[in-house]
């Protein structure tokens, strides 16, 4: 794998992976295709190792004739599918944009990366192992568990609850028909609620961090009794690179952190982080700051994820533990508040504020996933 096109590329875990490998593959080239709509940004580009082995693109996954240039100009081999439109309280104010992106976006990138293989194995005679398509998706198209089920595994059938987990769903289903009709190499990962570096601030985690540093309310939904796995970004950049290498062409992977938390105890841990790092703060404790509001619409009461069969198959674990992970990720945050100022400066991320929240930060209905 020489010349890798990762779409979503200015995205939280898609830039997390571009990081991951141009620091740990010298002979790897990537291309970077990002809409760079309101939760991609430049400044999650910055400071790239070996920068000369990363080109962005702006553009539109949707837009073939740009995605088919792509494939034949810099002779991709690997094509790591990130983007996505990801966040379930969006996907319930606007679903289209959801199905657009999502299913329509990945159709489109699965007909021109079929196309391209085709093309190379007809001239070429390149066998499959030689080109890979990886979708990433979410642990949310299984649905929701009680305290007595089981954790979701690769055979878990499908059961959507939001637009968001139904377009990710139907996108699953496509790469995966595409590799069943057409052979066209594919793998698909599965991951659990991912953070770290780079997460924009709507998300559980940068959001309490970011609130209780301003001494603003930390919004918890319902009792705060919601069941999530968390995985450390760079754990599952990690993994994907592993599937890439050593996964099975036509197989799934499920990749979680192996911890089920509530969403109350992940607040409150970041709480006693943030009293530890900052103890002179005029807002320890922390804690004081916890704020519950009203449930959303739909919401799924417990996810949970067997990662038996990538332990198994390919030697994967989470290097991080949860209270490891969000040491790391506070710390992060504190050390660069000129990315949270930018972000939260940027054109996209004004307008998705302005439409979905009026002039306000998003508490204490921000995202919480």
């Amino acid at each position: 794998m020489r010349n890798i096109l990762v779409t979503g590329g200015a995205g939280f875990i898609g830039s997390n992976f571009i990081h991951y490998i141009l620091k740990r593959e010298p002979q790897v080239f990537i291309v970077n295709l990002d809409a760079l709509t309101y939760a991609g940004s430049l400044e999650n580009l910055k400071d790239l190792p070996d920068p000369q082995r990363h080109t962005f693109v702006h553009g539109n996954i949707c837009d073939r004739p740009l995605v088919d240039g792509i494939l034949l100009k810099y002779h991709i081999d690997t094509i790591v599918h990130f983007a996505a439109e990801s966040h379930v309280d969006r996907s319930i104010l606007g679903p289209q944009d959801f199905v657009q992106t999502n299913i329509l976006g990945t159709f489109t990138l699965l007909e021109a990366a079929r196309a391209f293989w085709l093309e190379r194995k007809t001239k070429t005679g390149m066998p499959k192992e030689h080109f890979r398509f990886h979708h990433i998706s979410t642990d949310e198209v299984f649905g929701s568990l009680t305290a007595e089920d089981p954790p979701f595994s690769e055979t878990t059938p499908y059961q959507p609850n939001s637009p968001y987990a139904a377009s990710k769903a139907a996108s699953d289903h496509l790469v995966r028909a595409y590799g069943h009709t057409y052979g066209l190499p594919i793998t698909i990962s599965n991951c659990s609620n991912n953070y770290g570096p780079y997460q924009f601030p709507e998300k559980l985690i940068p959001l309490v961090i970011l609130n209780a540093l301003e001494g603003k309310p930390l919004p918890v939904y319902g009792d705060g009794g919601q069941i999530r796995d968390w995985l450390y970004v760079e754990d599952h950049c990690e993994a994907i690179w592993l599937i890439l290498r050593h996964g099975a062409i036509g197989e799934t992977y499920n990749i979680g952190g192996n911890n089920q938390p509530t969403n109350l105890r992940v607040v409150q841990t970041l709480c006693d982080i943030l009293d530890e790092l900052q103890p002179h703060s005029t807002h320890t404790p922390h804690s004081k700051l916890i704020h519950f509001v009203a449930d959303r619409p739909g919401h799924d009461r417990r996810y949970a994820m067997d990662t038996t069969k990538i332990h198994v198959k390919l030697g994967w674990r989470p290097k991080e533990t949860l209270e490891s992970g969000l040491v790391k990720t506070v710390k992060w945050y504190l050390t660069h508040p000129e990315w949270v100022e930018a972000i939260r400066n940027q054109t996209e991320y004004q307008a998705w504020l302005r439409r979905n929240y009026g002039h306000r930060e998003p508490t204490p209905k921000g995202g919480m996933e």
